[in-house]
């Protein structure tokens, strides 16, 4: 089925305006609340990735959040330079770098889940449990394309 044609498309009303405009709105109200951590809404996927770890390097937290690699470079530029983790090489295989949180990125870690729920509690207040089980599963049925 064809939602948009070039007869009727609009881009304040495209799902994709919608789409960019929620995120950016919500990474800006992230974004407020983890000033007192110094990090970032973006930042805050690295090191709770890292905390879980369910990941380890570079590459494998790009694909896991789906950033592009410059873009992760320059991240991870700025939580290591805030000593909130190290990048150690490999000792089988020197272009493999591993991603380690320091002892002040734990604690920052640790903290998130302190802040962030409250503001994504304040950006669903106005839904139902069911509600927010379907944006959801519509959300994920988007972002894998079927």
């Amino acid at each position: 089925m064809k939602h948009y044609t070039r007869e009727n498309f609009q881009p304040t009303q495209s799902v994709g305006f919608h789409l960019n405009r929620a995120r950016n709105s919500l990474l800006m109200e992230m974004d407020a609340a983890l000033r007192p951590l110094d990090i970032t809404g973006q930042q805050m996927g690295i090191l709770m990735s890292l905390k879980s770890g369910s990941v380890g390097t570079p590459l494998e937290i790009s694909r896991a959040l789906s950033i592009d690699t410059g873009l992760m470079t320059r991240m991870l530029d700025k939580l290591e330079n805030k000593g909130l983790l190290q990048r150690h090489r490999s000792d089988e295989d020197r272009r493999v770098v591993h991603l380690i949180l320091t002892d002040k990125g734990r604690t920052v870690a640790c903290n998130i889940p302190e802040i962030a729920p409250q503001v994504l509690n304040h950006r669903l207040r106005h839904f139902s449990s069911d509600e927010l089980r379907e944006l959801l599963r519509l959300l994920q049925k988007f972002a894998d394309g079927e």
